[in-house]
């Protein structure tokens, strides 16, 4: 018995033909470092060739450079759509490094120049029998007045603009919401020097003297920070979802405990870096604490009588004898009062990820 053989005619699929890549040249990622260079290395040559001394405008140049070569090189390589993108993203870094040297250069000098005399000594020490023209003295009369006069201003302006916040999101509606933000707008943009002036007629007109105590330059500074705390506080309520208010109303609970409760609590964060943030607004203004607190050199623990220091204050003073010891003290002083703002905006910046409603996955 023989094997039969049986061919199979079952036709073979024909090959599937690849369907092509879609593909565009691209620059390489070390493109934009290499166009910089070059673009440096240019107006390098630029400003040594027209004898230009500041390099400021060396930088300049070496920017237009480099924003018209990315412009240049990617418009011939990848076309204009990609051209005009690299150049949007190469301003907005030119915008970055540009905002940034100023900031850069100021906190050097005030490191490079507050670090001659910021020591122990210059913390713990005030500037009692002191001669302004010789070295020594300290700013601890200075840092206690500061703080006394943030934390009144603060305690009288921060419950009021969260509370005026409140009404504003929660109940305002008619006219006399829309009167109470049209002069949180007008107060937002008031002077320093407008407040502190206000607070002096009102104190002869009440009193009939001279302020001259810390409780004073307070109010001035409460005034300057209670539109920050409102606008700052509106704007974290109105992120609040209406359907936790919604979910809270139908559960039978009071609108007034929904908000203490549920809004507030929600918003927290926000409102704290708000509070924060107004008062390192605050902590530097000079010209309220000059009308109304008038300095001193001795150390004055009592707000609420005599004249006393502040960090802002103390500054423009010692910076105003015009000597070098008087110098070096007003740098030292100024590098303190950047640490304390700088201080606040950490602790901020820490509240606000501690307070931030979590997300679930």
């Amino acid at each position: 018995m023989s094997d039969i053989l049986v061919e199979d005619k079952t036709p073979t699929p024909a090959p599937v033909p690849r369907t092509p890549r879609l593909a565009s040249r691209q620059l390489p990622k070390w493109a934009p470092l290499a166009i910089a260079a070059g673009a440096i290395v240019i107006a390098a040559a630029i400003g040594a060739g027209f004898g230009l001394d500041s390099k400021i405008q060396w930088g300049l140049i070496a920017l237009v450079l480099f924003v018209l070569g990315s412009y240049v090189i990617t418009a011939r390589v990848e076309g204009r759509r990609q051209a005009k993108d690299r150049v949007a993203t190469s301003l907005v870094w030119s915008s970055f490094i540009l905002a940034v040297i100023p900031l850069y250069s100021l906190v050097q000098t005030t490191i490079s120049n507050g670090s001659k005399v910021l020591d122990g000594t210059f913390l713990t020490h005030s500037m009692n029998n002191v001669l302004t023209i010789q070295p020594g003295g300290g700013i601890y009369h200075a840092i206690i007045g500061t703080v006394e006069q943030v934390a009144i201003a603060t305690a009288i302006a921060a419950p009021l603009g969260i509370l005026t916040a409140i009404y504003l999101v929660e109940y305002g509606k008619g006219a006399l919401a829309k009167w109470v933000t049209f002069f949180v707008d007008v107060m937002t943009g008031i002077p320093s020097i407008v407040a502190g002036l206000f607070i002096l007629s009102m104190w002869f007109v009440l009193l009939d003297k001279a302020p001259a105590t810390g409780f004073a330059g307070s109010l001035a500074l409460a005034i300057l920070m209670m539109p920050i705390v409102v606008r700052s506080t509106e704007e974290m309520l109105k992120l609040v979802p209406n359907e936790l208010r919604e979910a809270s109303l139908a559960l039978g609970v009071p609108k007034w405990r929904t908000i203490t409760k549920v809004v507030i609590p929600t918003a927290l964060g926000g409102i704290t870096t708000g509070v924060m943030l107004s008062i390192a607004r605050i902590a530097g203004e000079t010209a309220p604490i000059a009308l109304l607190v008038f300095g001193s050199n001795v150390i004055n623990n009592d707000p609420f009588k005599d004249p006393q220091a502040s960090l802002p204050l103390y500054i423009y003073q010692q910076y105003g004898n015009g000597n070098e010891p008087s110098y070096d003290r007003a740098w030292a002083a100024a590098l303190v009062l950047i640490a304390f703002v700088m201080i606040l905006n950490l602790v901020a910046r820490g509240i606000a990820r501690w307070k931030a409603p979590k997300t679930g996955r």
